[in-house]
């Protein structure tokens, strides 16, 4: 075991921040033996890295030629993951990737054939994945201490105004300037982690999701974006498990993210600042810690397995997939992603366009456990029903 894991940072503003904090805190920014960013002057850990003589790369490639890591985090934008994942790993790296994995299924099986090839790991950085307190509900539901799923959903409203969309040239966009795939949305983006989440805590192993059969999808935008900022899914697992998820960045209030899982002996439920909390139906309780609390630990647990040299990561590319292809085959559905009515949106003096009632009208579908057309709400329409191919899942 070495006593250090040297790191390269590729993407050093922005998410990238947050990594470095996590770094500083725990006084091991010396362990950073480069930084790649073609702007490197736009992180507050600039000055930083001029005082402590950390070298600057402005590609991957070039920090490869003449330098080594341990491990590679890569905090870059969407359309970026791939190539630069797959360069980290054929030059000896393992690799910390943020959410999600990348812009297409094709670019994700690449990612997935070189991590085999080179042996090295490829972690998903979907926050809740790597927290013990998901762990340790995890593992009690695969004990089968709760009993068989039955359902699941997770509601989660995020204002965004326009600086959010204008903070980068591919914030809501389908494809790069090169078509490079991107799908930035609420669902692949901020609130991805949630819908993610209800993939993986009920997956029947430690490094793997729920798989996932069929999905119902609405997609809605009120913000000038080619994607979506709202959504309503309903997704069916192989196990016939009804998973549901609401997100919306075109809301007037915060909440959530919330969610409730319902099992044959108990409902787990959890809601943003409190423990998880479990009722059996004998009214005994159990609870798991907040997973926010541990927003950063996907930070640790790939250090520690690359100082331990083990490649046994919860949150891979396989745990990943079910996002991965909900994401995928609503976009193959979608082609054009309809507006909410003009006269519905609304734009305040914080330059944050919202519907109108569109809060309580998600806040609804979560309570009925039913998709916005179902409840008839005028602005909405037909879900459209997507078949996952047999053969999609790599496991």
């Amino acid at each position: 075991m070495t006593k250090t894991c040297e790191i390269v940072i590729i993407g050093a503003a922005g998410y990238g921040e947050i990594y470095l904090e996590a770094l500083q805190k725990e006084n091991r920014l010396s362990w950073i033996k480069g930084i790649v960013d073609v702007h490197p002057e736009r992180s507050a850990f600039f000055s930083v890295f001029r005082q402590m003589n950390i070298p600057i790369y402005n590609s991957v490639e070039s920090f490869y030629e003449v330098n080594t890591a341990d491990l590679a985090i890569i905090a870059t934008p969407i359309h970026l993951h791939a190539q630069q994942a797959i360069t980290a790993m054929l030059n000896g790296s393992n690799v910390l990737c943020e959410k999600p994995v990348s812009g297409s299924l094709q670019e994700a099986e690449k990612m997935r054939e070189v991590e085999h090839q080179t042996n090295r790991f490829l972690a998903i950085g979907f926050n809740w994945s790597f927290s013990e307190s998901v762990h340790q509900l995890k593992e009690d539901i695969i004990a089968g201490l709760y009993g068989e799923p039955i359902c699941g959903k997770t509601v989660v409203l995020w204002p965004r105004n326009e600086d959010y969309y204008n903070r980068s040239n591919w914030a809501g966009k389908l494809f790069g300037p090169n078509n490079e795939p991107i799908f930035d949305s609420i669902a692949n983006n901020a609130t991805s982690h949630f819908f993610h989440h209800l993939f993986f805590v009920l997956g029947e192993q430690m490094e793997q999701s729920a798989k996932v059969n069929k999905f119902d999808v609405e997609l809605y935008r009120a913000n000038s974006i080619e994607t979506f900022d709202t959504c309503a899914i309903r997704a069916k697992t192989d196990k016939a498990v009804k998973l549901l998820y609401f997100a919306s960045h075109a809301v007037d209030e915060e909440y959530g993210p919330v969610f409730e899982l319902e099992f044959e002996k108990a409902i787990i439920q959890y809601k943003n600042g409190g423990p998880i909390k479990a009722t059996f139906t004998d009214g005994t309780e159990k609870y798991y810690d907040d997973p926010e609390k541990e927003h950063i630990n996907k930070l640790n647990v790939c250090i520690k397995a690359t100082m331990e040299g083990h490649k046994e990561i919860c949150c891979s590319i396989d745990s990943a997939y079910s996002h991965l292809l909900g994401i995928h085959y609503m976009h193959e559905a979608f082609t054009n992603i309809p507006f909410f009515p003009s006269n519905e949106i609304k734009k305040n003096k914080d330059r944050l366009t919202y519907v109108q009632g569109l809060a309580a009208s998600l806040k609804e579908c979560y309570r009925q456990q039913s998709l916005p057309s179902e409840l008839n709400f005028h602005w909405a329409e037909k879900y459209k029903s997507i078949i996952v191919p047999k053969g999609s899942y790599p496991y």
